[in-house]
């Protein structure tokens, strides 16, 4: 199984299911969530959360997964999202994304999930090199990224499209020898 769930000190990253609906929607409707999302626009309807719910079903048959982050000390509640695309099989690669809602910024939780990810990434999908793409003016991300290990490898020069403005990103990657 390459996309089983994974439990941390605080955190369930479970696949993300028709449970998850109304989260997606409020999660990928929110302007801070997004603000440096610039790959998609914001959700705007709950049947546009319920496509992108239906687009991660199946991780296994389709390569790549989403983990929606469950805080156990909330129950259960959804606070984010993590996860793998982009997965060439034959190069031992794939690029990992992620997500937090406001209100759990700066408590460590995002660093906790990742490094569960990564592990995983590295052990169950024999991956060997794990790259990420931020914004540049996303120091948060870029901050956590080079915590956790990864390398700016540069700049991806108007990588992404989006209402009407190109934007570069900085290009990370973490190495199965340097985890």
């Amino acid at each position: 199984m390459y996309f089983p769930p994974v439990e941390t000190d605080r955190l369930h990253l479970v696949n993300i299911s028709q449970k998850h609906t109304n989260f997606i929607f409020k999660h990928f409707s929110n302007n801070k969530v997004c603000e440096y999302l610039y790959d998609e626009e914001d959700l705007e309807n709950y049947n546009q959360a319920l496509a992108l719910v239906e687009w991660f079903s199946k991780p296994e048959e389709k390569g790549y997964n989403r983990w929606v982050m469950e805080s156990k000390d909330l129950g259960g509640v959804p606070i984010g999202t993590c996860g793998f695309h982009l997965w060439d099989r034959q190069n031992h690669m794939a690029e990992i994304g992620y997500d937090l809602y406001p209100d759990y910024w700066g408590k460590g939780l995002m660093t906790e999930a990742l490094v569960a990810c990564l592990n995983s990434g590295f052990q169950q999908m024999n991956l060997n090199r794990i790259h990420a793409y931020v914004a540049v003016e996303n120091q948060r991300s870029s901050a956590l990224l080079k915590r956790l290990g990864f390398t700016c490898e540069g700049i991806f020069r108007d990588k992404h499209y989006y209402q009407g403005h190109y934007y570069d990103h900085y290009t990370y990657s973490l190495l199965r020898r340097e985890w």
